[in-house]
């Protein structure tokens, strides 16, 4: 798809990708903005792992809606999260499906398709579960964590969390979900499409059964893999290109990322 942007506009550049990026303390938001030429847009950072695509796409329409001299919000996310999974660890086995990939979404006023409401979800019970170990402040690189492999993804007893998880993840899809969809006006009778993230195929089809939707009203990105928060974009994109989104059709964007949060943004087609 071919945009036009006049690079001399007021905008905003957001990147809502991986943590794990070029660089460690590293704006990744400004590359972009640079190496486009965007030089009237200021640019910033979003982070929500999985999760942060609808919240991305709340977050723009909220900016173009806030400040009249703003023409324009591009949204960019990306992951290579697959090099930061450790495939000899079995407590990890969750991210064997991550891939690498990227999307973007230009947000302008009057461009046809509309971002309407969200729904958003946190359980902060779940921000000790998974992470990579070392790096940070609380175990600084060293030559003990390299040797331990302690800068890859882990997860810190996967029983527990598969206890904790399971029994309220599936209702808190279906909870933000509806709640998009009714603060947009709409109820579940009215969806027509849903982006969702890459899970496990028993995952994505109790997911639809739960929304009443058909498999042919989603996509499952098995060709793809799990590409942390691009993952809906990708769904929007491929719906269209294989006709079961298109215009005028209630779509929402559904995702739900490690800390925990589950997100969702309907858009009119």
């Amino acid at each position: 798809m071919v945009w036009q942007l006049d690079a001399r506009a007021q905008g905003a550049v957001v990147y809502f990708g991986s943590a794990h990026k070029d660089y460690y303390l590293w704006n990744a938001a400004a590359r972009i903005q640079a190496r486009l030429g965007l030089q009237n847009a200021f640019a910033f950072e979003l982070m929500a792992t999985s999760a942060c695509a609808p919240i991305a796409l709340r977050v723009g329409r909220d900016l173009l809606a806030s400040d009249p001299h703003l023409h324009y919000v591009l949204l960019v996310g990306a992951s290579r999260e697959s090099t930061v999974v450790d495939y000899g660890n079995p407590r990890s086995r969750f991210a064997f499906s991550f891939a690498d990939g990227a999307a973007a979404a230009l947000l302008q006023r009057g461009a046809g398709h509309r971002v309407l409401e969200s729904a958003f979800l946190t359980d902060g019970s779940f921000a000790d579960d998974v992470f990579v170990p070392a790096g940070g402040t609380v175990h600084p690189a060293s030559h003990d964590t390299v040797e331990r492999r302690m800068h890859f993804l882990d997860v810190r007893d996967p029983a527990d969390l598969k206890r904790r998880l399971d029994p309220v993840s599936l209702d808190r899809f279906v909870f933000v979900v509806e709640e998009a969809l009714h603060r947009s006006g709409h109820s579940l009778s009215d969806l027509d499409f849903l982006a969702v993230l890459h899970v496990k195929r028993s995952m994505h089809e109790q997911i639809l059964s739960a929304l009443g939707l058909e498999p042919d009203q989603s996509v499952y990105l098995d060709t793809y893999g799990h590409m942390s928060a691009v993952d809906p974009l990708v769904a929007l994109w491929e719906g269209e290109r294989q006709g079961r989104l298109r215009p005028g059709h209630l779509a929402v964007a559904l995702s739900a990322g490690t800390g925990y949060t589950w997100a969702a943004t309907a858009i009119r087609w």
